[in-house]
């Protein structure tokens, strides 16, 4: 029977580039659905834009799900270690301060993937924000609290301009390359 390699000797050979795009996806321990509880959630979001704040990494998307989260971003600076790191531990004793719990939230490790081109980017993030429609949580995204994604905020003119919270500096041509998609993003078929 073949050797089964523990999460600590995968992550060894693990190797990350500032500027690169990454998906990032860490699970709650034993998935227990802690994110139903989407005031909970919103800890999780707020660790998540803290990281842009810092200029650690830009958010292109991310989506909190009961137990787990997706985070497609561009890495600024540090490792995907450190980032995640730290996203998982404050928003841990957020958690547990809120709710009165104790102990790990999430599970040990986290999985990465690298963005290998950039016109992947648009169903990348597609992929990200569809989960509560493809986990049958929602009928429509917009119903769904705990997601977001840089191609959206350009398209919200209704919204007075202090509400417009941020602008991407991703790639230079990439914005004006999927802009262009932006609305068919949100109303393309749920990709499987």
């Amino acid at each position: 029977m073949p050797e089964r390699f523990s999460s600590h000797r995968l992550r060894t050979g693990r190797y990350c580039e500032q500027n690169r795009i990454y998906l990032l996806t860490a699970n709650t321990l034993d998935r227990e659905p802690v994110f139903k509880d989407y005031r909970l959630g919103r800890l999780v979001v707020h660790q998540l834009r803290k990281a842009q704040e810092e200029g650690i990494a830009e958010s292109l998307a991310w989506v909190v799900m009961p137990y787990h989260f997706h985070w497609l971003i561009q890495l600024q600076k540090g490792s995907l270690g450190q980032l995640m790191c730290e996203a998982k531990s404050l928003s841990t004793r957020s958690i547990n301060n809120a709710t009165g719990r104790t102990g790990s939230l999430w599970q040990q490790s986290f999985h990465d993937h690298a963005l290998r081109k950039e016109e992947d980017l648009v169903k990348l993030a597609r992929y990200v924000v569809a989960n509560p429609l493809r986990a049958g949580l929602v009928e429509k995204l917009g119903d769904y609290p705990l997601w977001d994604a840089v191609w959206v905020w350009p398209l919200i003119s209704v919204m007075p301009k202090s509400s417009h919270h941020r602008q991407s500096t991703v790639g230079a041509g990439l914005l004006a390359k999927v802009s262009d998609q932006s609305t068919s993003m949100l109303n393309a078929p749920t990709p499987s």
